[in-house]
Formats: structure tokens, sequence, C-alpha cells
């Protein structure tokens, strides 16, 4: 019986990781996402329109967030404040458009198939 091999860990991907939030004064929530970037490639432009879901699953309000530059090879920690929802009334942040994924000195590409999505909150981080 052959041994199966250990998959290495997977190489090529931009992984977007929503890891923790934490609630403002003013009844909004931050949201703290790091961007671990294994492309090979750094990005001069990564704009994501996300798609803020509450409790019941309803579109609450969307929003746009840049995160370049991100750095080959790099984890990059970004903080992005959602207004006027407070963090235990969201239950999902859905990815629903990349308006700009900019890779340095390249033409813009289609990241979504080198994108990974990972959340470390209650709320799920889907695309």
């Amino acid at each position: 019986m052959a041994a199966l091999a250990q998959t290495p860990a997977q190489s090529g991907q931009l992984t977007v990781e929503l890891n923790k939030f934490e609630s403002a004064d003013d009844g909004s929530c931050r949201a703290f996402f790091l961007f671990r970037n294994d492309t090979g490639k750094s990005f001069a432009g990564f704009e994501m329109s996300l798609a803020i879901l509450d409790q019941s699953g309803i579109i609450d309000q969307l929003l746009s967030i840049e995160a370049a530059p991100l750095p080959a090879a790099r984890t990059t920690l970004k903080l992005f404040e959602i207004p006027a929802i407070e963090c235990d009334a969201i239950s999902e942040i859905f990815l629903h458009d990349i308006a700009s994924c900019q890779p340095q000195n390249e033409d813009q590409m289609d990241c979504f198939p080198v994108l990974d999505l990972v959340s470390r909150t209650t709320a799920g981080l889907v695309k």
C-alpha cells in the first residue's frame, strides 16, 4: 500500500483572513484583516467590495476597502471601520467584487483564482 504524500502548504495564494472584530465607542465595528501574500507578486492595487450581512442574512451595507500595497512574501495587517453596525450584529462578510487587483508593474489580473478567505471571528468571510 502506497503511503499518501503530505500535501505541501498551498503556494501562489493570497490569503485574506478576517482575524478579529473590535467594538468602537460610536457603535461601529473595527475589522482587523491579515493579508498573506504568497503569490510571488507585489500588489500596488487591491480593492475589495464587501457586503456586510446582519444576523438575519440581510445585506446591511456595502463597503469598499483598499488593502494595497501588499508586498510579495509578506503578511500585512489592515484595520477597517465598518460604520453603523455592532460587531455582534454581523453574521457574514461576502466578497462580491475585486474592483482592483493590480500587480506592481503589470496589467490588472483576476485575483479570484488565487484568493483564499479565512475568518477567525464568529462572522464568515465568503466569496
